[in-house]
């Protein structure tokens, strides 16, 4: 999308093992996430960011994740307008990091 940062599937994976500090968050609603999420990230749905986008720190890369990278891009921009904080969007979303191959796990084995 125009405007913000994007990684893909395979980026992610790499920062994400890279030992930077990745705070990875997940903007999808409740009944998404019990289907299943990345390893190692939170739970912050998309209508909840205003409230919360003071707990988000500034010395850390943080990663927003939706189904497809829509909700998650609006999250990016959203963050970027009201806090100077650039984010990151996974392209594709949850979707295309399943279809790289990469694992989805049970929010409680997170």
């Amino acid at each position: 999308m125009f405007g913000i940062r994007e990684i893909d599937a395979t980026g992610l994976k790499q920062l994400l093992g890279s030992g930077e500090k990745v705070r990875l968050i997940d903007v999808r609603s409740a009944s998404e996430v019990a289907q299943g999420i990345i390893e190692g990230s939170e739970f912050m749905p998309l209508h909840t960011l205003p409230m919360r986008m003071n707990e988000l720190p500034k010395d850390e890369t943080i990663v927003f994740y939706c189904r497809s990278g829509a909700r998650s891009a609006q999250a990016c921009m959203f963050l970027t307008q009201n806090t100077g904080i650039e984010a990151i969007n996974l392209r594709g979303g949850i979707i295309s990091w399943y279809q790289a191959g990469q694992k989805i796990v049970a929010p409680n084995a997170a």
